[in-house]
């Protein structure tokens, strides 16, 4: 099932493909808990709603896709967190890249919204890294990685906006600005992807490809990432937990550019940057890369919208 937000704040569903069916009703009192309490009430009491749900869904026609306005699917968790050089792209191994994450702005832009790169002098260059978010759907706190899956609840495209050219001993410049981690277009259940780490994302910019990659070159594994973090902070209903890119691939953003994302299976989203620095040199440093072809697949018809 494909879960979205869209217009004022409605909680729907895909239906057929092109179709959006609108959901809100089972959740009591939504205009009063909120647009993120409201998405966290459906994902803790999915397994009690899902029979609703597919019924409305059934005997509703729903709107058409274009004619309604998404808005991003997890406007604000309790926790956005991101797998930290989590591909192996440039001849490494696992044992070669330590499991470890970074905070992220919890307010997620949707699709269609702007991502703000806000003028700091040191920095050379704003990069899109398209990657693999899955959102969690019931407390996790000292799991283990046969449990892991079970705490998951669906799997959306996010964007972690990164920053070149600043170096500091924090990461919240470089990886936590606001609007840097636009998401969307849906969260996508777990049971409608048999494998998360056999899924080919990609993304472009102002329409010229950018990253094309396979989540098999995956480091470490969702299980040993929700295991990991459980250890140190308890994941709750909501919370988005990004799985890291492949390097190769990333292009620049300025200001007016548009910067799309698609995942096998989970739909595609695109965002509109605006700038409010001038255009700069590339940068020289920050996360890995090099001239190793990308492993994902060429066949642009592997991946569906929906």
């Amino acid at each position: 099932m494909k879960i979205l937000r869209f217009n004022d704040d409605k909680i729907g569903v895909i239906k057929d493909g092109d179709k959006v069916v609108d959901v809100s009703g089972v959740i009591s009192h939504r205009e009063l808990k909120g647009p993120q309490r409201a998405i966290e009430e459906l994902i803790e009491n999915f397994g009690d709603l899902r029979d609703d749900i597919a019924q409305i869904a059934a005997r509703e026609d729903g709107a058409s896709l274009e004619s309604v306005r998404l808005l991003s699917p997890v406007p604000r968790p309790g926790k956005c967190l991101g797998a930290f050089l989590n591909y192996l792209d440039q001849g490494k191994t696992a044992d070669d890249l330590p499991l470890e994450f970074f905070y992220m702005d919890p307010l997620l832009p949707g699709p269609g919204a702007t991502i703000e790169l806000v003028e700091i002098p040191e920095i050379t260059e704003f990069q899109t890294e398209a990657e693999l978010a899955f959102v969690i759907g019931k407390r996790a706190k000292n799991v283990t990685e046969e449990e892991a899956m079970d705490h998951v609840f669906g799997y959306l495209p996010l964007f972690d906006i990164s920053v070149r050219g600043i170096t500091r001993y924090t990461r919240f410049l470089t990886k936590g600005q606001g609007s840097h981690g636009p998401c969307g277009p849906w969260i996508t259940t777990k049971d409608e992807i048999p494998d998360p780490h056999d899924v080919t994302v990609r993304s472009w910019v102002n329409g010229e490809p950018s990253q094309d990659f396979s989540t098999r070159h995956m480091a470490h594994k969702i299980p040993a990432q929700v295991a990991w973090l459980s250890r140190f902070v308890e994941l709750e209903p909501g919370d988005v937990i990004a799985t890291g890119t492949y390097h190769e691939g990333r292009k620049p953003i300025k200001d007016g550019d548009l910067a799309e994302i698609e995942i096998e299976g989970m739909g595609k989203a695109g965002f509109r940057s605006k700038g409010y620095s001038p255009v700069k040199s590339p940068a020289t440093g920050g996360a890995p890369t090099g001239p190793r072809p990308s492993p994902g697949p060429a066949d642009a018809a592997k991946i569906t919208r929906v």
